[in-house]
């Protein structure tokens, strides 16, 4: 039964780790909720009563379940599905099973994440494609008019991240798809952080691939992601490599890839932690990802208002309408020594150095910034506890 709102002081019983700290890092890892601890945990205990591939047999249709979830958190085919162990890899496999040649362009942004700019860097002197950032509009979001300017034969890939790492910005994913479409090019979409806090639906973006994680705003436990791709382009992409789970051996001298999105896969697999990413959509689903969204919304906007109340404390988030994820500066203050300084209190936030997305933060003359991102289970006597550590500190 899908909920109508969120009740917090259930979400929080649910929550082991709510009574241990005040955690403002779910854009780093949510805190499990008590049902995923126990899927995760139980299936490594029966991996060691009865043996690993024993329990993996028993335990399969809860592994199965694992794609029907995923399947209804974005509103696609489980075909369409692969589970694989984080974000970025699932990424990557999309990525590099696209056939660039030399000349291609690949339209990107410019909070584009390292980790998926460093690929592109990589292709372009392997290769020679040529990577080109797609200007920002007057919000700090891809900037739609400038995209469409932009699209010509040469364009093979547009690859965006939703919501980049380092601040509260939601880049236009849906008219970036409509832009894709009609060109008929392909379109690579990062939700890292935006699964789990807000919807997410594959045919209203229109994405032809999709790279998540399990760990952050979904909850799941570590080492879990997915990658969704559309049924369509299954058949262009040969993965980077293959094994004989993503591939059959059928003569001595021919292979046979899968016909599914399984193709991206490879044999060994966490699978502790595959059934505990279906136990977390599961849960985020009974929630409703609806009421999520809008209680993520209430605890940020909450949050901005007070550090914004501070003397010497800059919020840093770019978009028209912000998300979970609040990243500010402290005049005279480290962002590291921020971080910890507030460990010690129990307060859990993180940093974004400039690395992470240079483009973007060299442009704006950021150093790095303190991440602090919010989930439904947060409360407002933890914003005021919050803004009273700032407040210390500034």
């Amino acid at each position: 039964m899908i909920r109508k709102q969120i009740d917090v002081s259930l979400a929080r019983q649910e929550t082991p780790g709510c009574e241990k700290v005040l955690h403002f890092n779910n854009a780093g890892a949510g805190l499990m909720p008590q049902p995923v601890l126990e899927a995760v945990c139980g299936h490594l205990q029966l991996e060691a009563e009865i043996g690993g591939y024993e329990a993996a047999d028993q335990a399969r249709d809860k592994v199965e379940h694992t794609y029907d979830a995923i399947a209804a958190l974005i509103g696609c085919k489980r075909e369409e599905i692969a589970v694989i162990e984080n974000a970025t890899r699932a990424w990557d496999m999309a990525f590099y099973s696209i056939l660039f040649k030399n000349g291609d362009r690949i339209l990107t942004a410019a909070a584009e994440y390292a980790s998926n700019y460093i690929p592109f860097l990589q292709v372009a002197q392997k290769i020679g494609v040529k990577v080109e950032v797609i200007p920002n509009d007057d919000y700090g979001r891809v900037s739609i008019k400038a995209l469409q300017k932009m699209m010509d034969k040469r364009v093979k890939l547009i690859a965006v991240t939703h919501v980049p790492t380092n601040g509260g910005l939601i880049n236009p994913a849906k008219e970036i798809g409509r832009i894709a479409r009609q060109a008929n090019v392909l379109y690579l979409l990062d939700v890292c952080q935006s699964v789990g806090q807000m919807p997410i639906n594959i045919e209203e973006i229109g994405c032809d691939m999709l790279s998540a994680t399990g760990r952050k705003f979904l909850r799941g436990p570590r080492a879990t992601g997915f990658l969704y791709v559309r049924r369509s382009v299954l058949e262009k992409l040969e993965p980077p490599f293959l094994d004989l789970h993503a591939a059959k051996w059928v003569s001595p001298d021919r292979f046979e890839i899968r016909p599914d999105a399984r193709r991206f896969e490879n044999w060994e697999t966490y699978y502790a932690g595959k059934i505990g990413l279906g136990v977390a959509i599961d849960y985020a689903l009974a929630w409703g990802l609806e009421a999520i969204w809008d209680r993520v919304l209430t605890v940020s906007s909450m949050l901005r208002n007070y550090l914004e109340e501070i003397p010497k404390v800059h919020i840093h988030d770019l978009g028209i309408q912000k998300c979970g994820i609040v990243s500010f500066a402290v005049e005279g203050m480290d962002p590291q020594e921020i971080r910890d300084r507030l460990r010690e209190q129990k307060i859990n936030v993180s940093y974004s150095p400039a690395e992470y997305t240079r483009i973007d933060m060299e442009s704006r003359k950021l150093g790095s910034v303190v991440r602090a991102s919010v989930h439904y289970y947060n409360t407002e006597e933890e914003v005021l506890r919050f803004r009273e550590a700032i407040r210390g500190m500034a």
